[in-house]
């Protein structure tokens, strides 16, 4: 078996030639391979499941049979598992995976396996020797996927670490990046494949768990968390850029959210500059998607019940006219964020540095995760004692520390009792769920004086006041019901 350590990023066909010409490549001839590549699966997707592809490839007059696992890439990066010998088509030995239970998933599975999807490109190769002891394989791939009459274009860059250390990777990929409009990319081949082949339509990626087991390092399991929120995010970038659904707005915020609240919570252990460089930039990318999240509520939620009650209403037709101009322009805002030049750098940048970091035993992630979480509980008790009143600048205050608190519980959840933590974790839910809506209300506000500045709706406020009143009420006993919880992490 060998680990594959590679970066994977796209580029337009408008830059290939500038590729070519970059100082870092222009002394060498490019090596060419016409490279074409079957991928099997079960009919019932098996192996996608399982996030495994089995190709084979014609490399020349050869072939090549490849299992590869298909994890994701946060940040363009890849470091997956492959085992490759060579083959003809069709006739599948798995005896060289030297995982006995994958091994035997793959031979169980044989009989049922039927081409899924090709891909055809061509390879030009690059060898760069950075320093003595390290070398890097830079492939540009064009040509396309195919899955029945449906294709999709490849146009990309991967660069591979033959030998040496993962930062002469990073160091060749940002040296690129900075004279050409490189992207870090999330999916593969395979499972971009895979999306062809169903005919998948855009679906926004929620929060997924984050990989944790007891002997990870603090700051190991602070860069699995930051590398689940990485990936998050790119699985919506596509959804922000193409289509004018809210849900990957949202989606693509909770994930900026869960990553800030990642750095915060692991800031005694980070280094001052990782925090200080990149906490602001994250934030600055989270408000150019905020506006257009609040646009997208007040439309979606706030407005119809409005519009219902009150269909002939001046104010209320006006007010949906100029916030919709208002979405119009903050969606802009945001889909131009997604697609610029300095949301790729950060990524790679970032994700250079995460990888960068420094291990340390101590502390341990069992001292660390309970003395964390204590800190932020403190905190919400704390808030949750202002806020017997109608004061909507507390009540947002109680929310933020909610909301980091709650993720802390879902980043340290595999060391807690999962009975205790599950209760704990729908209080807090159901606390929140509340606490968002009355924030919701609080905004609409906003947006109204900003919609139509200098034309009052007493309608509208009064409608809005209303609702509020009413949530209020609810918001004592919810609170009561959190606090009456013991922490799950001070037991067993």
């Amino acid at each position: 078996m060998a680990l594959e350590t590679e970066i994977k990023l796209s580029l337009p066909a408008t830059a290939v030639r500038r590729l070519s010409s970059h100082p870092l490549l222009a002394a060498s001839k490019p090596m060419r391979q016409k490279l074409v590549n079957t991928y099997y699966d079960t009919p019932d997707q098996r192996l996608q499941r399982k996030r495994l592809a089995v190709r084979f490839r014609q490399k020349g007059e050869a072939w090549l049979l490849t299992v590869k696992s298909d994890a994701p890439s946060p940040g363009g990066l890849a470091q997956r598992r492959e085992w490759e010998v060579p083959g003809q088509p069709g006739q599948f030995d798995f005896s060289h995976v030297d995982s006995p239970k994958l091994r035997r998933f793959l031979e169980e599975a044989t009989a049922e396996l039927v081409p899924a999807f090709t891909t055809d490109f061509t390879r030009s190769l690059w060898v760069l020797t950075p320093r003595e002891g390290s070398r890097i394989e830079v492939a540009l791939d064009r040509g396309t996927i195919v899955a029945g009459e449906r294709k999709e274009n490849i146009c990309e860059l991967e660069l591979e670490l033959l030998e040496g250390d993962a930062s002469d990777l990073f160091a060749a990929a940002l040296a690129l990046q900075a004279d050409l409009p490189l992207h870090p990319e999330g999916a593969s081949k395979a499972e971009r494949g895979y999306r062809l082949a169903h005919d998948a339509k855009l679906a926004p990626a929620k929060a997924g768990p984050v990989p944790l087991s007891m002997g990870m390092t603090s700051i190991g399991v602070f860069r699995s968390t930051a590398f689940s929120c990485l990936s998050q995010l790119q699985g919506n970038e596509r959804g922000v850029r193409e289509t004018d659904a809210p849900e990957f707005i949202h989606q693509a915020r909770v994930s900026i959210r869960r990553l800030r609240s990642a750095i915060r919570l692991w800031r005694p252990l980070l280094p001052e500059d990782y925090v200080s460089n990149f906490d602001p930039r994250w934030r600055t990318l989270a408000n150019q998607l905020g506006d257009t999240r609040n646009w997208d509520v007040f439309i979606t939620e706030i407005l119809p019940p409005i519009v219902k009650a009150f269909p002939d209403h001046g104010d209320v037709q006006r007010l949906s006219t100029q916030a919709r101009n208002h979405l119009t322009a903050c969606r802009k805002t945001a889909q131009a964020a997604i697609k610029a030049d300095t949301y790729s750098q950060l990524l790679l940048e970032f994700t250079a540095a995460t990888v960068a970091l420094p291990e340390s035993r101590k502390p341990p992630i069992t001292a660390f995760a309970p003395r964390s979480l204590n800190k932020r509980a403190k905190r919400v008790a704390a808030l949750a004692a202002e806020t017997r009143d109608s004061n909507p600048e507390a009540r947002h205050a109680l929310r933020v520390a909610l909301k980091r608190l709650r993720y802390a519980i879902e980043f340290f959840a595999p060391l807690f009792p999962a009975k205790r933590l599950q209760r704990y974790h729908q209080s807090a839910a159901g606390l929140l769920d509340l606490l968002g809506r009355m924030n919701d209300a609080t905004v609409a506000e906003q947006l109204v004086l900003q919609a139509v500045p200098g034309h009052h709706s007493d309608l509208v406020r009064a409608w809005l006041a209303g609702r509020n009143d009413l949530m209020l009420t609810q918001l004592e006993p919810l609170l009561a019901e959190f606090l009456s919880h013991p922490p799950p992490w001070e037991h067993g």
